[in-house]
């Protein structure tokens, strides 16, 4: 038997160097605390951005099409854009653990070690094109996250961790039996090799069958992940149970790196024309975006509306995909891009305008007359949040109405060739509308009516520096993107575009 030789210029480390710079990160904190047990929690929030502004200039050092770990990395213009939207998200919401107040996770180095973990295993997800490699990527994230939420230490972040728990270990069954489906058809777990197999394949009799299985099995696992109905389940529970700005951050970041996968994976499928896998991506995208509105629009709190409506906006991104056109796969990297700021920013919010104590629900933390008469107690806080709900509802000239704006172009592009794209174009619009009346309802509450009896008790605004920073950052970007889109949006096409899609 012939000795298996191995080349390590396949291994080609440079392609893994953001997701190493991230790996090294949380080992050192981990080896820290373990010399030095109870240092100041300031150090490790600097060894976090810094590790994660490293790894940023990582990924912008790399080139596109470079593979590397023996053909199992892909770095694409996808890749990149799915990693640096994953750490630019990250380093948006490290600077909240320099509060002083409330959060009492931030004061444990296992908390940063961890999320430099998390962070770790979604870049993963991006940067392969292997199965196996994903599902491990997916893992590692996913069991960080899990922890992350459970050490909040509430009674609802144990549940919250819990049931998001049991949502990701029924993706992941899903996902192993998708691959396990797909590897049975064509006897590869690379996704281009995958795709190649396919095409040479598919008039074989008996191929489509099981193609079409796995792909079904895959979309519930996706639809597990980005929370697509009916596999939302006890989404709004693990954001009310989460604090709010890890409510935040679930909202986003898990699921770019999720939708980097979709968008390699069902490329395959659109790129066959399985039309099946098309139409229930499409169908799956307008009920999710249509009946999450109609649960947001009876919310009693702020924080489940803003989750309900974080599954709204998975739900339109998710049309894009089915389009499978250049324009369609850039406006969900530019859409997560500015949704990123804006929503992320908004459930920081209900951090820093609160009450003292809970005294307006018993068992809701943020209902809406809490936020009653809010431009009389807290003016600045007041106008942010306005911004902040008026660019969710699409409204210009903030910046999701450029996301919204990009994907129904899109969408109506696509309609040139198949005429039902304008229903969907319009079914998407009419959800924009009915989205803008429970965004507003928050906003007539803060400007229209008068602050309700406190019964005594103090109404504030956390005045901490990296709260101010973080929010100042989130409004600037929603404000004034208007003033980059073009560029920024060419910036995108051209990476997704030399990636082939």
């Amino acid at each position: 038997m012939e000795p298996i030789n191995v080349n390590l210029n396949n291994l080609n480390l440079i392609t893994m160097s953001p997701m190493l710079v991230t790996l090294i990160g949380a080992l050192v904190i981990l080896c820290i605390d373990l010399i030095k047990p109870k240092l100041d929690k300031t150090l490790y929030i600097t060894l976090a951005m810094l590790t994660i502004f490293i790894a940023i200039g990582a990924n912008l050092s790399l080139g596109t099409n470079q593979r590397g770990l023996f053909d199992t990395i892909l770095i694409d213009g996808v890749s990149l854009l799915g990693q640096l939207l994953i750490l630019a998200g990250s380093m948006l919401f490290i600077p909240l653990a320099l509060t002083k107040r409330r959060f009492h996770e931030f004061s444990y180095p296992e908390f940063f070690a961890l999320f430099l973990f998390m962070i770790f295993g979604f870049q993963f997800m991006a940067a392969s094109d292997n199965l196996i490699l994903i599902f491990v990527g997916l893992e590692t994230g996913s069991l960080a996250l899990y922890t992350l939420m459970a050490m909040h230490n509430t009674r609802l972040a144990h549940e919250a961790a819990i049931k998001y728990f049991t949502m990701g270990a029924l993706a992941a069954a899903f996902y192993a039996m998708g691959a396990v489906i797909i590897y049975a058809v064509t006897g590869s777990v690379e996704i281009y090799s995958v795709a190649r197999i396919l095409q040479e394949r598919q008039n074989e009799i008996g191929m489509l069958m099981p193609v079409i299985g796995g792909g079904l099995f895959m979309i519930v696992a996706i639809g597990f992940k980005v929370s697509l109905i009916p596999f939302h389940m006890w989404t709004p529970d693990a954001y009310e149970g989460a604090s709010a700005p890890m409510a935040g951050y679930m909202s986003i970041v898990p699921k770019v790196a999720m939708m980097v996968v979709a968008v390699r994976l069902f490329g395959v499928y659109m790129d066959l024309n399985v039309a099946i896998i098309k139409l229930t991506i499409v169908l799956l995208a307008i009920v999710t975006t249509t009946v999450a509105n109609m649960m947001a629009l009876v919310q009693k709190d702020v924080k489940r509306m803003l989750a309900y409506s974080s599954i709204s906006h998975a739900g339109f991104v998710m049309v894009a995909i089915a389009l499978n056109t250049t324009k369609g796969y850039s406006s969900i990297f530019l859409y997560y891009g500015l949704f990123m700021f804006t929503n992320l920013g908004a459930f920081t919010m209900l951090w820093i305008s609160r009450h003292k104590y809970n005294i307006h629900h018993d068992r809701f933390h943020h209902p809406y007359e809490k936020f009653a008469g809010m431009i009389k107690l807290a003016p600045i806080p007041a106008v942010i949040m306005a911004i902040f709900m008026l660019s969710l509802a699409g409204v210009p000239p903030f910046s999701l109405f450029w996301g919204k704006m990009y994907i129904l172009s899109a969408i109506v592009d696509a309609g040139k060739e198949n005429s039902n794209y304008y229903i969907v174009a319009l079914i998407m619009a009419l959800n924009s509308a009915i989205a803008v009346y429970y965004y507003l309802k928050l906003v007539v509450y803060m400007f229209l009516k008068d602050p309700v009896d406190n019964r005594g008790k103090v109404v504030y605004a956390n005045r901490a520096f990296s709260l101010e920073l973080v929010v100042g950052v989130a409004a600037f970007v929603t404000i004034t993107s208007m003033f980059y889109i073009n560029p920024l949006m060419s910036f995108i096409t051209d990476l997704v575009g030399a990636s082939g899609y």
